[in-house]
């Protein structure tokens, strides 16, 4: 990650729905010092997808200086916000226009 341009943000997937806590802070910790910009927590292929607690989990691991990316089964205004509030700093979501809907209700 370090050598990839300035420009160019790097991500590292951990695909937390497979994985136990200390293999998800162990992933986490090895992302941040590899230098990526933010951790992602599924590509949204295997089932399970985001939960409120492995974004707190990550946020709590890599701290304030590093993205987090909640993504895989966010289909809600209510979902995406509690990821948020759990530390999510960007949302991954198929059904980003029901999100933004939810919003305005």
């Amino acid at each position: 990650a370090e050598k990839a341009p300035r420009e160019t943000l790097v991500k590292v997937i951990l695909e937390t729905a497979l994985l136990d806590d200390t293999q998800k802070r162990a992933g986490a910790i090895l992302a941040k010092a590899a230098g990526a910009d933010y951790v992602k927590t599924s590509t949204g292929f295997a089932s399970g997808g985001a939960t409120v607690a492995d974004v707190a989990l990550l946020r709590e691991t890599v701290g304030a200086g590093m993205g987090v990316k909640a993504a895989g089964g966010i289909h809600t205004y209510e979902e995406a916000l509690a990821m948020i509030e759990a530390g999510a700093t960007r949302i991954g979501a198929s059904r980003s226009v029901a999100i933004v809907e939810g919003a305005l209700e």
